[in-house]
Formats: structure tokens, C-alpha cells, sequence
């Protein structure tokens, strides 16, 4: 890296938002867009006086023009130690709190949370999957590799998007570092054994963002007859039947995934032997369809809304599913409802929840209020990190 570093002067007035270190940079925030800088390089950042407010990674000609990883007034070394430094205390924070004999897989970096905006690293087990989202990270990939090396980390899993590609100028293709596992690759959480596919699987193989909620339904599991609705590789279906349920259905329209699932259920044991079938069809039609009467219900689906333009219709989406669980459980049924969409956030999420129990006629009371776990952490500076929301509710 060149140790001239581009400078990058804020309009007057527009510092405040850097000065409160929210790590976006949005265009019209910049006095003036400076001359040879590639999406992805790195510059300095300054108030309009020239007094430094930070670093991060410009990216022309877009919305979100610098994302920022450094706030600080004095002049940083930007070498391969600081980078080194930075993924190790993320790492360690998650070796702390979160990884243990019974649970070897998380969320190692969480991108802007983590001060390291566009990485993404999971571990599964003795596998990690490193995701790049932006092209000043990729610029970085050698660096974070190295030193995931040097952490005792083996097989790594380079995975990308193609519209990070189109919108983030990502050049390289997922691919493995080194050696590609032989064997299925495996992760333990809270006791259960499940299979992850990192190449093909959603996110990077796995719902991480889900585990602490997917032990929560084990609490509630024991002598109820359980929907698992968008199942996907059967998380919440696994730890349902550890929990003692005396049957569960995993609903999902992917055939590859809910084969994946039975091999879930397969692989763990269990305190009585598993009542499990695998439905693959929309679940929107099966709830509307199904004769069957459920102790416990899980939601989680995909996001509805990918962005604000989508609100409103993400809203009549999430309230329906809501309404035809709530007319498909039982009296005194648990309702485990989740919404991964960033645009909706906590409070209409709630109010949504509420229109569907309103609509079903139904007494409803909140039990929980959800969100993502502590390796998902969510910087208090950048509060579109929180994403995930989710509500247990006892429907009478």
C-alpha cells in the first residue's frame, strides 16, 4: 500500500454523523469526490478545517461512498499487524463468550459491528467460510487469510456473491484456500451435530444468527407436536426433538435442503426415538392446507423486504403468515415468529404480529423478544446492523 493515502474532505456541516461514528459515508456528505481513487482504496478522511476524523474504504460514484473502519484524529500505520490485530480481537471476543466444548461454530467477524465493514468470517467446526462484500476487503484477502493461518484455522472457504460483484466491484471467485474437506463438514451447537453446506447453503452454509433462538424452542419442545416452517437444513427441527417433542414436521420448498435436514435428524440421538416427516412444498400453501393442529410453531422465513421499496408488501406477507399460523395452532400453542428483514424493523414487526392475533381472534401474550446473538453484535453507532427480530408469543 502506497504511504501517500488520498484525502477525502466532508462539506461543512456533514461531519456529524462521522463525528458520531456511524461507519457510511454517504455521497453528498463529500466536498469533492478526489481524483484517481479505485473502488476500494483506502482514504483519509477530514473535516472541512482538515482536522482528521478517520479511515475507510471509498467506493466512486455510489451512494454509500466511503465505508469507515478507523475513527480516530492521529495518523494510523495501516500495515498487516493492524489488520491482524483487528481480526484477532474480534475472534477472541467469540472464543470468550460464544464457542465451547459443546458449540464450535459462529460468527467470527460481523462486518461493520466488528470495525471491519464488508468481511464476514463463520467458523464450522475446524472450517472457516471468509465472505467478502466489499472490494476494499477483497484487496485485503492475503492478509486475513495469513493471518487466519497463523490462528491454527486449516480449511478456508472464500465465498461471494454475484451481486456483490455487480455492486461492490468484487472481482474473485468463491473458492476453497488449500485442501477442500473430504468428509461432510460438521458443526456442533449446544449438543446437536448438524451438517453444513458451505458452498451451496444459505448465507455461508447456516443460519448462525439463529442459535441461541433455536436452543430456546428445545426449552419449549418437550411432549408437543411441532411445525418447522422454511426448515431449511432443519436447526430448529433437531433441537425441537432433543428437547422431547413428540413430533415434528420440517416444511421447506428446497428438496436439497430437507434431504440435508433428515440427515440431520439422523445423525443426533435423542431421549425417545424421532416422529419426523419432511414436507416439501411452499409453506404458505401448507399452512393454508394442513388439517393438522400444532403445539408449537416456528417461523423463520426468508427476508420479504430487500429494501424500503418493499415495505408494504413485506408487511401483508409477514401478517398473513402470521394469521394462518395463529388459526393453525392449538389452545395454549407457543408461536415462534421471526423477520430477517432489515427494512422492518422491531416495532412494526410487533405491530404486523399484533393485526395477524387481531385478526385470528386470539388472546396472545409475549413470552419473548428475540433478536441476534452476541456474535451478531450490533454496534451501537450503526443501528442498521440490527436486523434480526423475533417474538415468542402463548396463544390461548
Amino acid at each position: 500500500m502506497s504511504a501517500i493515502i488520498p484525502e477525502v474532505f466532508l462539506k461543512r456541516g456533514k461531519e456529524r454523523a462521522m463525528l458520531n461514528r456511524h461507519p457510511w459515508v454517504f455521497s453528498g456528505a463529500v466536498a469533492k469526490q478526489p481524483d484517481g481513487v479505485e473502488m476500494g482504496d483506502i482514504v483519509c478522511l477530514k473535516e472541512s478545517d482538515g482536522k482528521r476524523v478517520g479511515y475507510g474504504f471509498y467506493a466512486p460514484n455510489t451512494q454509500i461512498v466511503c465505508k469507515v473502519f478507523e475513527f480516530t484524529a492521529n495518523e494510523c500505520i495501516l500495515d498487516s499487524d493492524y489488520w491482524k490485530n483487528k481480526l484477532c480481537r474480534a475472534i477472541e471476543l467469540r472464543k470468550q463468550y460464544v464457542l465451547n466444548a459443546e458449540t464450535d461454530a459462529c460468527r467470527l467477524v460481523f462486518s461493520e459491528a466488528d470495525y471491519l465493514p464488508g468481511l464476514i468470517v463463520d467458523q464450522y467446526g475446524d472450517v472457516i467460510v471468509l465472505q467478502v462484500l466489499t472490494r476494499g476487503m477483497e484487496k485485503l484477502l492475503d492478509v486475513f487469510v495469513s493471518s487466519l493461518h497463523s490462528c491454527d484455522y486449516k480449511h478456508i472457504y472464500i465465498r461471494t456473491k454475484d451481486a456483490t460483484e455487480r455492486m461492490e466491484g468484487v472481482h474473485g471467485n468463491s473458492h476453497w484456500i488449500g485442501d477442500k474437506p473430504t468428509a461432510p463438514i460438521l458443526m456442533r451447537e449446544h449438543g446437536m451435530t448438524l451438517e453444513v453446506d458451505v458452498e451451496q447453503g444459505q448465507k455461508t452454509g447456516m443460519f448462525l444468527d439463529q442459535r441461541e433462538n433455536r436452543h430456546l424452542v428445545r426449552h419449549y419442545s418437550k411432549g408437543k407436536t411441532v411445525l418447522n416452517a422454511f426448515a431449511y437444513t432443519g436447526g430448529f427441527t433437531v433441537s425441537a426433538l432433543m428437547g422431547g417433542a413428540t413430533a415434528v414436521d420440517s416444511v421447506d420448498i428446497s428438496e436439497d435442503a430437507l434431504a440435508c435436514c433428515d440427515r440431520n435428524v439422523a445423525r443426533n440421538t435423542y431421549a425417545s426415538p424421532p416422529v419426523h416427516k419432511s414436507v416439501r412444498t411452499d409453506c404458505f400453501d401448507y399452512l393454508r392446507s394442513t388439517q393438522t393442529a400444532y403445539d408449537l410453531i416456528v417461523l423463520d422465513p426468508p427476508a420479504f423486504a430487500k429494501n424500503s421499496k418493499a415495505m408494504d408488501a413485506a408487511a401483508r406477507g409477514y401478517k398473513d403468515l402470521n394469521l394462518i399460523a395463529f388459526r393453525n395452532l392449538r389452545p395454549s400453542g407457543i408461536l415462534f415468529t421471526f423477520s430477517c428483514s432489515r427494512s422492518i424493523d422491531k416495532e412494526l414487526f410487533r405491530k404486523i404480529v399484533f393485526s395477524a392475533a387481531s385478526d385470528a381472534g386470539r388472546n396472545v401474550r409475549i413470552l419473548h423478544q428475540l433478536t441476534q446473538p452476541i456474535d451478531h453484535p450490533i454496534n451501537i453507532c450503526h443501528p442498521e446492523g440490527e436486523y434480526l427480530k423475533g417474538l415468542v408469543l402463548f396463544v390461548e
